[in-house]
This record gives structure tokens, sequence and C-alpha cells, in this order.
């Protein structure tokens, strides 16, 4: 019997299922700080700001998606795309004291989520970010 198809638009079965999502970004603030102070590292699939703060607080991720890419649908759809992205890649390691803002493109709706996956992985290695082990 062959195994059973994933639903269209689900992550790769191939992938990590476990995990939950880093602390969110939510003050125009902090996203405004990440874009003036931090490293950018730009993919076909998103955009990467990267900013080291000076404490020792988890890592804090925030989603954005411009009204250019499409409509509220669109958006949300891209912005889901991005956050279990991160949720895949990001889960269960410690990056403590760094602040990471995910722009969504045009591409990130369209592009297979593996390679989805992969430009964030890129992106944060393009930032200087390493990740270490998930614990």
């Amino acid at each position: 019997m062959a195994p059973p198809r994933p639903e269209p638009g689900c992550p790769d079965p191939g992938l990590p299922q476990h995990g939950r999502l880093p602390p969110r970004l939510k003050v125009r603030a902090e996203f405004l700080r990440a874009a003036a102070h931090g490293r950018k590292a730009a993919v076909h699939g998103l955009v990467l700001q990267a900013l080291a703060r000076e404490d020792i607080a988890p890592l804090r991720v925030g989603y954005t998606v411009t009204k250019k890419v499409g409509n509220a649908v669109v958006r949300n759809r891209a912005r889901r795309r991005l956050r279990e992205a991160a949720r895949l890649l990001l889960a269960g390691r410690p990056l403590p004291g760094l602040d990471l803002v995910l722009i969504g493109r045009d591409a990130t709706c369209a592009r297979p989520f593996p390679q989805l996956v992969d430009d964030l992985a890129r992106a944060l290695a393009k930032a200087g970010v390493t990740l270490p082990d998930p614990q």
C-alpha cells in the first residue's frame, strides 16, 4: 500500500514535526530597531533581518508581509508559511539575545515549502546566525 499523501500546502512529511514557535516580536519599535541596526539577508523566498541584543533573553521572531504582496488572504498565507518554516528550523535551538524579522515576498507563497525552509536556513547563514544543535 502506498504511503498517505500530504494535503496540498502541508509541510513536507520528511521534515521534523516537533517544536514550538519562538516568542514573537509584537511592537513596531522592535521591528524598526531590527531594520535600522540588524544585519539583512535577502534570498528568493524571504528577507531576513537579524539583530543581536545586549541581553540573554530567548530568541524572538517577527513576521511581516507588505500589501504589495497581495490581499489579506495572500499576506496571511505567506505569514503562516514563514511561521511554520521558523518553527521547524528554530524550535528547540537556544539562540539567546537575538531578534529576527522575516519579511515575506511575492515568492513566499509560490515557493515549495522545503525550499522555503532552505531559504530561511541560507538567510540565517548569510546574516551570520549559526544554528546550534537542537536540545
